[in-house]
């Protein structure tokens, strides 16, 4: 890739469009639209840059055997993002592209890849719309404390019990009141994809012309049920069939099947998952029961209470990038805020152990502090890695926790990156370098202690101010609180006949064209499967797939948008 500074894009020009994105694009208080009909609500969030946000959805009520859940929970949502230019009935578009999210994932995810290949479509001739879609469970989270703008109001709201527009937070749900969740599985997830889109687009013809499916990470299994799925009873008839709803596929660092073996290291091993020994019944007894969780946790950072901590980072990171960041002393002192804050910011298992030096030593800018959550050179769980720059403003040195740099065990759920952390606590004030200024005359090129470079212009593709956007500014969640333990259990155990039943056109799953997309660095790195031929996008990350800057540091426009905008012209 080249690197001179010369064909990058003048960074006061980029700043000036992404300055419209933030102010334009941010949820506002307007009515819904014309379409709203009691079933059915399109909110406008804001239109920046050609393309047009809002927010839809439609109420699609869960059976009763469901039992007693939040009435929010009747609804299903997604992003809509849509060509300015272009018509204002979906039907109308020239194609719309649908993705479903990864574990651990919410629509707020793909805004960045959304917004750029509409508007690499458009600069081709043509109006697509993009739908992002969010599980049913994340009807259960609570945008009060983010939406406020306010890092200070958000961590009040959230954990001091703080009343922000009339409202106090209802507290992180337990297991205990999540027992509907127990069938959120694969069945249901792939069915409210299809009640959505009859609902949306009634016109089944319509739908095979125009719609391409596809999703991120566990969103390409979800793809490849919905692919094979039979959704009227009847196998003979196949109008139904979810291959007869697509044009065609997409795969975004993950491939479109019905097995998670593609995805090894997507799933960290510390959360409490069930050993898929115990058989599909007795799972579902445990879920049912209560006696299994119901939604995917673990006791640091992958659970309700320090996910809500990414997107108030990203709070902070728009209200004041380069001021000095007080989040750290500034959240409540628990045991699973503690352990996080150990797990991410150690340099070795001392620290860890001791927990001295501790995140509270360091001073960090708003910007530093999302950086270190969630960059490839800090976060050491490769199903949460973005490529957005570097530490900057002092000294920096090895983290070896959890696994050493260099060490055997670098690729698979830590990723291949090797990782930092500022070196002098009490010292200078460490800001970040975003992704487009390293390699930059002024940058000090900072290596680790066997002479590897951390990082090169390369291996740097996301805009942090993108990413804060990303987290804050949108209506639902960039992560998923709640997710389904059930969706993944279920698939785990694709052998059993309550989950081989789904399955009843196999042949769905290469009825139509498919374009896969893999993050160079992501999780398929250097085990592409055989026959995949996949576009590769170079130093991209697991994330950055749907994170990536419009323009890359070699002056070319994101690959993974441009390759999507090509597809929906002519998938092939």
């Amino acid at each position: 890739m080249d690197t001179s500074r010369s064909r990058r894009t003048p960074r006061a020009l980029r700043t000036a469009a992404l300055a419209a994105l933030l102010t334009t694009g941010a949820l506002t208080a307007a009515a819904p639209d014309a379409h709203a009909d009691g079933a059915r609500v399109e909110t406008r969030v804001g239109a920046a840059a050609g393309v047009t946000e809002s927010v839809v959805r439609v109420k699609v009520p869960l059976p009763a055997s469901f039992g007693t859940r939040p009435q929010a929970c009747d609804w299903l949502s997604y992003l809509r993002y849509r060509s300015s230019a272009g018509p204002t009935a979906s039907a109308d578009a020239d194609r719309v592209l649908v993705a479903q999210p990864g574990i651990l994932e919410g629509a707020g995810a793909f805004d960045s890849v959304a917004r750029n290949t509409v508007t690499r479509a458009a600069e081709q001739g043509e109006h697509i719309e993009f739908w992002a879609l969010d599980r049913r469970s994340n009807c259960l989270e609570d945008h009060t404390g983010i939406d406020s703008g306010d890092q200070h109001t958000a961590v009040d709201y959230y954990y001091r019990g703080r009343r922000v527009n009339g409202r106090t937070f209802a507290g992180f749900a337990g297991n205990g009141q999540l027992g509907w969740m127990a069938g959120l599985g694969i069945e249901r997830t792939v069915r409210d994809q299809y009640d959505l889109l009859t609902t949306e687009l009634p016109d089944q013809n319509l739908r095979k012309r125009k719609l391409l499916c596809g999703g991120h990470s566990l969103g390409g299994v979800v793809t490849g049920y919905f692919a094979t799925a039979d959704f009227d009873g009847d196998p003979a008839t196949t109008a139904d069939a979810g291959y007869n709803q697509c044009a065609g596929y997409f795969a975004l660092d993950t491939t479109v099947s019905t097995s998670l073996a593609d995805l090894s290291g997507s799933i960290p091993d510390d959360t409490d998952l069930p050993d898929v020994g115990l058989g599909y019944g007795a799972v579902q007894a445990g879920l049912d029961s209560g006696v299994l969780p119901r939604s995917l946790s673990a006791p640091v950072l992958l659970n309700p209470e320090t996910m809500t901590l990414l997107a108030i980072a990203g709070v902070g990171a728009l209200q004041n990038p380069g001021g000095e960041s007080d989040l750290p002393a500034y959240l409540p002192s628990n045991a699973d805020i503690e352990a996080t804050n150990r797990f991410l910011f150690s340099k070795d298992t001392a620290a860890f152990l001791s927990g001295s030096p501790a995140v509270k030593d360091f001073r960090l800018t708003n910007e530093a502090v999302l950086g270190a959550l969630l960059d490839d050179n800090s976060v050491p769980l490769a199903f949460l890695q973005s490529s957005v720059g570097f530490f900057d403003g002092g000294p920096v040195t090895d983290k070896n926790f959890p696994v050493a740099n260099g060490g055997s065990q670098q690729p698979g759920l830590s990723g291949t990156r090797y990782k930092a952390i500022p070196a002098e606590p009490h010292g200078p004030l460490y800001t970040w370098r975003d992704y487009d200024r390293v390699g930059a005359p002024d940058d000090p090129g900072h290596r680790s202690s066997d002479g590897t470079p951390f990082t090169d212009p390369g291996e740097e593709v996301t805009d942090i101010q993108e990413l804060a956007r990303s987290l804050a500014r949108q209506p639902l969640d960039f992560t998923e609180q709640y997710f389904p333990t059930k969706l993944v259990t279920d698939i785990e155990l694709a052998g059993s006949p309550q989950v081989r039943r789904l399955v009843v056109h196999p042949d769905g799953l290469t009825a139509d064209p498919t374009l896969t997309v893999l993050a160079g660095d992501g999780l398929l790195a250097g085990r592409v499967p055989a026959g995949l031929h996949p576009v590769i996008a170079d130093g991209y990350q697991h994330l950055d797939v749907l994170t990536a800057a419009p323009v890359q540091n070699d002056g070319r426009p994101e690959p993974v948008s441009t390759h999507l905008a090509r597809f929906a012209e002519t998938p092939e």
